[in-house]
């Protein structure tokens, strides 16, 4: 029946997963509207259960997954290609950067960059734990920590663990574009069965939950900036029309396709980040201190880094962690289907080792050097200026106002403020973009032809759930999302513990099981009375012990497993699948009495 109806709306996608996530996310959008408060305190008490007892699990994956990461970069299958091995990458570093900065870290700067550091300094997360008062230098260096930590190196290793798993298993194994292919050395042919669906049916609605949450925050965000800037009042209406005119400018850019749509966004978002990022460290007058408080945070987070990376609030019992960390982890990893295929499919033609360092250190840098210029740029007013931006951010929790509260103590303060907020339009409009197309892509199992219609579809139900939860629902609406997300993100991290194991199983598959590394042997070493005493003694045999110490073999010749040489079978040896032949080292003789000589 669901393929009748699929092929009289004439679609070209897998109808389960298309029609079932649909369905979830439409009872979902339904269930929200007419059971608010129901559903509220449903999602709430469960959320609030994980977060109290499993809160921890998160904590310890992200940094689980960060160690994996290096250790696959660094180790021998750090060069294998994402890709035929003789083929170059499809794109430019430059330009895969700017499409890395637009498909996952973009709208998080322009929300977060005086957000996040203001509000740390102001309500310092470990104040009680470590005597810190709010508004000092030590609370300032505090929230630069927790700032880079969140936004650093361990955000992007949530979405680097599915993207390398995606560019491996898309590019190497030519497996179909969906989060269940990652899981193919696990299940086998069970990836296109009711499992393998049910995957990916979670992944779609996951990614579609995530993008919500991301849109319903940026459209407070730009109705703040009008309201300071226009007067435009902060209503349900105007967030409607927001998000009308933010997923219909992504409408037109998925239409485009990724090289006249993403990419040409991307660049566009990239250039004027860099301006505004300019202006903030030039036009304020404190240069100097800005750079310099950049450079020193930098290495208080590298010092940090360990402690902070499985810190549990332990002590204080605060729920600080809970509300901030956690509920970050648990939010990034819904967008990491998303944004992991999308970088996969921009990566195509990288060593694992390029692509792990590309990903993980170049967006991670720009952020601490956003981050830092920020962040210490919003310090010196606090400090040093007028003020105000904790009292707004902190006191009001006027955090989506926070950036237009920050340029208002520049000079061109209301021209710059409405390029931020066409910045963060055009950042908005390319998550949506990417999030419709990579979603078509997971419901498909294929890029070849996509009508577009589908991928239409998954920017209106981006739209649709922004709209339903936001405006229709209110704050309690968004609320839910949070807490949804929340109980979404669980399976995300779980699946993550398993796409470790797949990747290393699929890459010894691969590229073959390396032998043991052989050493040269030596005899067992007994002291010279002991010997004597064995040698006199007829229950003992002295056959295979020495005095001397003692080698019983040469030290083996060993070549490059990955050069290609003509194989040539060791005279005596096995076979061509004996260790001396996969390693080419070299039998050594013994005697013809078959005793070690001593040297």
């Amino acid at each position: 029946m669901l393929t009748k109806f699929h092929d009289a709306l004439r679609l070209r996608t897998s109808p389960v997963i298309f029609f079932g996530s649909a369905a979830i996310i439409i009872a979902f959008v339904v269930g929200t509207i007419a059971f608010t408060e129901p559903l509220n305190k449903a999602t709430t008490a469960a959320s609030n259960w994980l977060l109290t007892n499993l809160g921890w699990f998160y904590i310890l994956g992200v940094t689980v997954f960060l160690a994996f990461l290096l250790f696959i970069a660094m180790g021998r299958f750090g060069r294998v290609k994402l890709g035929p091995d003789e083929e170059p990458p499809e794109h430019s570093g430059g330009a895969w950067f700017a499409m890395l900065f637009a498909a996952g870290i973009g709208s998080i700067l322009m929300f977060w960059g005086v957000a996040e550091p203001i509000s740390h300094f102001g309500d310092p997360p470990r104040g009680v734990e470590l005597g810190l008062e709010a508004g000092t230098w030590g609370a300032a260096r505090d929230a630069m920590n927790f700032t880079y930590y969140h936004f650093t190196l361990h955000t992007w290793t949530i979405f680097t663990l599915p993207a390398l798993c995606f560019a491996y298993f898309i590019h190497k194994r030519n497996l179909p574009p969906r989060v269940s292919s990652i899981f193919q050395p696990i299940l086998g042919e069970g990836i296109h069965g009711p499992i393998g669906k049910f995957i990916d049916i979670v992944a779609i609605i996951g990614t579609i939950f995530g993008i919500a949450v991301s849109v319903g925050l940026g459209t407070l965000q730009i109705n703040g900036g009008l309201n300071q800037l226009f007067g435009v009042p902060e209503t349900a209406g105007w967030n409607l029309i927001i998000i009308g005119v933010v997923c219909g400018l992504a409408l037109i850019s998925v239409s485009l396709g990724l090289d006249k749509g993403i990419k040409v966004l991307s660049n566009i978002n990239i250039v004027v980040a860099v301006l505004l990022l300019l202006f903030v460290l030039v036009a304020g007058g404190s240069t100097l201190f800005i750079l310099k408080g950049t450079l020193e945070s930098f290495g208080s987070y590298l010092v940090n880094l360990p402690e902070l990376a499985l810190w549990n609030d332990t002590m204080s019992n605060s729920g600080w962690q809970n509300t901030w960390t956690v509920f970050y982890w648990a939010w990034t990893i819904t967008w990491s289907p998303f944004v992991g295929i999308f970088i996969a499919r921009i990566s195509k033609g990288r060593t694992i080792r390029q692509f792990v360092s590309g990903v993980l250190a170049v967006p991670a840098g720009f952020s601490v050097i956003w981050f830092g210029i920020f962040g210490y740029a919003s310090f010196d007013i606090e400090l040093n200026g007028e003020g105000g931006l904790v009292d707004r951010v902190v006191g009001e929790g006027d955090i989506p106002g926070a950036l237009f509260a920050f340029l208002d103590h520049y000079p061109l303060a209301f021209p710059v403020s409405v390029i931020a907020i066409i910045l963060v339009i055009i950042f908005f409009v390319t998550s949506v973009d990417s999030a419709a197309l990579v979603t078509d892509s997971m419901a498909n199992g294929h890029e070849d032809y996509n009508p577009l219609g589908q991928r239409i579809f998954w920017g209106v139900s981006i739209a649709l759930v922004t709209a339903a939860l936001l405006v229709f629902s209110g704050e309690d609406g968004l609320t839910a999302l949070q807490s949804t997300i929340i109980l979404v993100g669980l399976p995300f991290f779980i699946m993550g513990w398993f796409q470790m194991y797949a990747l290393l199983r699929a890459l010894k598959e691969d590229a073959g099981e390396m032998p043991r590394m052989r050493t040269r042997e030596w005899a067992q070493v007994l002291p010279p009375e002991e010997y004597e005493r064995r040698e006199d003694d007829a229950e003992f045999d002295t056959e295979d012990y020495v005095v001397e110490p003692t080698y019983t073999t040469e030290i083996p010749i060993m070549r490059d497993p990955y050069e290609e040489v003509e194989e040539v079978e060791p005279e005596g040896a096995a076979g061509s699948g004996s260790l001396a032949a996969r390693t080419g080292s070299s039998r050594p003789e013994l005697p013809e009495d078959g005793r070690p000589q001593s040297r």
